[in-house]
């Protein structure tokens, strides 16, 4: 999210000069962009379940955690993608602009998910690796 955020500070400015039309179209290809960024991260997600999986971590209760938390995302994820429908061409602009805004919060919370369960899981693998002190 963090690299559209300068885009994300222009896009009123340019929206202004836009047509209510070209409008609904940014919006849209908005949305559609951080969809495609997330499931570019979806292999990241499998690839973390399976060595939470393979790896004994030192807290086995966590790792389950996580494991439960990346196969959320993922489910969040597919949930989005079952539920997103493209307004008919009949729909109002206003409309669509108000369901292209609920899109973007809606896929926006995916990506805190994705974003959160890696970086927790990562943290789990990172603690299981590490020596202990009966280790020595």
């Amino acid at each position: 999210m963090l690299r559209f955020a300068p885009l994300l500070v222009l896009l009123p400015a340019c929206l202004s000069l836009q047509s209510d039309e070209q409008k609904a179209e940014a919006a849209e290809k908005a949305v559609l962009a951080r969809h495609d960024e997330l499931m570019a991260q979806m292999d990241k997600l499998y690839e973390l379940r399976q060595q939470l999986q393979k790896t004994p971590p030192a807290d086995t209760v966590a790792a389950g955690r996580q494991r439960r938390a990346l196969l959320g995302a993922e489910n969040g994820m597919m949930f989005w993608m079952h539920h997103y429908r493209k307004p008919a061409d009949t729909v109002t602009v206003t409309r669509c602009l108000s369901y292209f805004a609920a899109q973007q919060q809606r896929i926006d919370s995916v990506g805190r998910l994705f974003q959160t369960s890696q970086d927790s899981a990562r943290f789990v693998l990172a603690a299981g690796s590490a020596p202990t002190s009966s280790a020595r």
